[in-house]
């Protein structure tokens, strides 16, 4: 072989050694870079699902305050009126007494018709608002709905312990008591 044959393999063969190592090397970059990528991967699915918690969660919350707020706005438009209702309580007792009076009055009547008409329209409107009358005569007396402003011997077992007078109606709106009855206790 000639000179120039054994330098043109000898570059040859050091044109592969430097193939074969830059190969290697990039071999070796490349199983850095899938390792990196794996790390980059993994840290990413970490943070997604701390991600997917923390929407879970506020999402959870916000339900809840949905569901919390309907129920109070609920509560509030059926109490809203509470004042007013409570402070007409005195006027439509006024109105059971004038009436009250009518049936005792054994003379014509005292109260027109049309009035009659006007206080059975202001008791519908009331109820239609919610409010009911307590029907305390009669019953057990109830701690939680009665208040006892007398207790009067009666001669009748069964009446011990029930209300024989109401001297004041009580009166619950939405099912919450806002007045107590006043009554007579028989002991």
């Amino acid at each position: 072989m000639s000179k120039k044959e054994n330098r043109h393999q000898e570059e040859v063969f050091h044109e592969e050694q430097e193939t074969v190592a830059q190969n290697q090397q990039a071999t070796q970059e490349n199983s850095d870079t899938e390792k990196d990528l794996t790390e980059a991967y993994e840290a990413l699915q970490k943070e997604l699902e701390t991600q997917k918690d923390k929407y879970i969660r506020l999402f959870a919350e916000f339900d809840n305050y949905k569901k919390r707020t309907a129920k109070e706005v609920l509560e509030i438009r059926q109490t809203a009126s509470k004042d007013v209702i409570t402070s007409l309580l005195e006027v439509l007792d006024d109105m059971d007494r004038a009436e009250g009076q009518k049936a005792e009055s054994k003379e014509g009547s005292h109260i027109p018709e049309g009035i009659q008409l006007i206080f059975n329209k202001f008791r519908r409107i009331l109820e239609q608002r919610g409010l009911k009358a307590i029907d305390s005569l009669h019953t057990e007396f109830d701690v939680e709905k009665d208040e006892a402003l007398a207790h009067v011997p009666v001669e009748d077992a069964q009446l011990k312990g029930k209300v024989i007078e109401e001297i004041e109606k009580g009166y619950m709106l939405n099912d919450k008591l806002i007045r107590f009855a006043k009554v007579v206790v028989g002991k």
